[in-house]
């Protein structure tokens, strides 16, 4: 009786099965090797993944800090590095009263830490995409210069031994991946030999376990550290509900203005450090069906990522159609701080856009940040968002904490010159958005813009007339005061601006004021009418900017 012939595969399958591997083996690789250098609180730290199960903080000397990993079998290891030299306002602490700034740049973390998460989550990915691109690149040259060697002959004849020990190599194939990825996870299902801090009940970091040194520093000071941290939970969550009610409670009030046919008329204006026009008595009209454009601006937010969803929830309740953000929103331009852009980010509700003007705290790695994270920053050229042009830049200075203020390369005014020059070339701004009110002042006096909003007074001034069009600066929504930090519970009054665009009129007919408040109190204004602009008069603007030494952003509160 003849021995059954062994069935060959059709030519696609081995073809398919070697290409599969390749790429199994090159996936592999990407993933086990991916690595990021981002930030952890205010130090650089490195994330590598690894296949422990855990998320391991390794703290040097200190010890360890342990947490079960979301995505097993695939673990982190991180290792703690130095707070940048640049950042200065912590790195240069060398008392207990100035090491307490470390602890409220911790304390970020602590706050959101699904912003780091996540963005270290991104960053593994992108990184393991690399690296498994370039392995299947350099597999795949590998295998095509052993294609060329061999030679036509030499490849049938291997071709024709490996066809019938397909299945059996597939077999093999499988087995082996089988048994490493066993052993790669030879840890999962291991119950932790360390037993959890209780310190951490609570909190993100609740079932940490800790290691070393560091478990007697988290026992005996970390009810302290987590001390600030609840307190500051709880300030930001009674801060949110005060704001939600008197956003409701304002809401019906405006309804109620709007049945009455009073809405929009001038109320008793709060104090300012000047004094605005009386606004008209008339109300905002919106001809035809046309709807009004909602802004809801921002400003110098300098990282106090708690204000973050008090922004979304205005940002929401108000059907905001555009966030603008009047820049500094840092507080040194660092990596570590792109943390922070992060969080602002998520403030905008979904397909809400968000324009920024870069203040002098900010960076140009912090811009880069931004547009990653699709916000439109103002480069000096006019932008179209939701049908109205909006104009700006970032500032043409540069603050660091502890150094002062540098130039950029251009003065204040030459930038000033220069987006005038622009707004009178276009010929249709309907906004300028920069940092400092001061810079646009030329512009204002061209009558190539008629409205204008800034930040960086941490102060407010109401709309007023100002040259050719009108001025509105809005006040540090972080509650920046001078001398106190911004991360924590509120040292100032945080504010917020709503304000509406006529597309049929194309003008800024009204505005509304949100104003959180250091006791946790909150208060919505109702809405009140914006001055109208003069007659525009065409002025004739200088050949040449003059060269010289660079201008400073004016300092004088009554002048900005």
């Amino acid at each position: 009786m003849a021995a059954p012939t062994r069935r060959t595969p059709p030519r696609w399958v081995p073809w398919t099965l070697a290409g599969g591997a390749a790429l199994l083996v090159c996936l592999v690789f990407g993933i086990m090797t991916a690595s990021a250098n981002l930030s952890l609180g205010p130090n650089q730290a490195h994330y590598e993944v690894t296949t422990t199960s855990n998320v391991v903080v390794d703290l040097g000397p200190l010890g360890t800090l342990q947490i079960d990993s979301p995505v097993k079998p695939l673990g982190v290891d991180v290792v703690i590095k130095e707070i940048p030299a640049n950042l200065t306002e912590v790195s240069q602490a060398t008392t207990l009263t100035g090491l307490s700034q470390d602890l409220n740049s911790y304390l970020q973390f602590f706050n959101t830490p699904q912003v780091t998460i996540a963005e270290v989550a991104r960053a593994l990915v992108v990184d393991a995409i690399r690296r498994t691109l370039i392995a299947v690149v350099v597999v795949g040259l590998v295998g095509a210069g052993v294609w060329f060697l061999l030679g036509a002959v030499r490849r049938r004849e291997l071709a024709e031994r490996l066809k019938p020990r397909t299945w059996g190599i597939t077999a093999g194939v499988a087995a082996a991946a089988l048994v490493a990825g066993c052993v790669a996870s030879d840890d999962v299902g291991t119950a932790p030999t360390l037993p959890t801090s209780p310190v951490f009940a609570g909190t993100a970091l609740a079932g940490a376990r800790i290691t070393g040194r560091l478990a007697g520093v988290i026992d005996t000071y970390g009810e302290q550290l987590l001390g600030i941290y609840r307190q500051n939970e709880k300030f930001y969550a009674e801060a949110r509900t005060n704001l939600q009610a008197a956003w409701a409670k304002q809401a019906g009030l405006d309804k109620l203005a709007v049945s009455r046919g009073t809405a929009g008329l001038p109320t008793e204006p709060a104090p300012t450090p000047t004094a605005s026009p009386e606004p008209s008595a008339t109300p905002p009209q919106h001809p035809g069906e046309t709807s009004p454009v909602t802004f809801l601006v921002i400003s110098d937010l300098h990282c106090n990522m708690s204000m973050t969803p008090l922004i979304r929830d205005i940002a929401e309740r108000s059907g905001t159609d555009v966030i603008l953000d009047g820049g500094d929103t840092t507080m040194n331009g660092t990596a570590v701080e792109k943390v922070c852009v992060d969080s602002f980010a998520k403030a905008r509700p979904k397909g809400v856009p968000m324009v920024v003007a870069d203040g002098n705290h900010d960076s140009a790695l912090i811009s880069d940040a931004e547009r990653a994270q699709g916000i439109k920053v103002l480069d000096g050229k006019v932008i179209d968002v939701d049908g109205v042009k909006i104009l700006g830049d970032r500032d043409p200075n540069e603050t660091r904490v502890g150094e002062g203020t540098s130039s950029r390369g251009e003065s204040a005014a030459q930038t000033a010159d220069r987006l005038a020059r622009t707004a009178c070339d276009a010929g249709d701004v309907d906004l300028l958005l920069i940092h400092d009110p001061a810079v646009g002042n030329a512009s204002m006096a061209s009558g190539c813009v008629p409205f204008q909003v800034s930040g960086h007074t941490h102060t407010r001034y109401d709309p007023v007339v100002r040259g050719q069009g009108v001025r509105y600066v809005n006040a540090s929504t972080a509650g920046a005061k001078s001398g106190q930090p911004t991360v924590g519970p509120l040292h100032g009054t945080a504010e917020m601006t709503l304000l509406r665009f006529d597309p049929v009129t194309r003008t800024f007919t009204d505005w509304k004021l949100v104003e959180v408040f250091p006791d946790k109190t909150a208060k919505v204004g109702p809405w009140q009418v914006i001055p109208p602009r003069p007659e525009p008069v065409h002025v004739e603007l200088p050949s040449e900017t003059p060269t010289g030494t660079p201008a400073s952003p004016s300092t004088d509160p009554s002048q900005p």
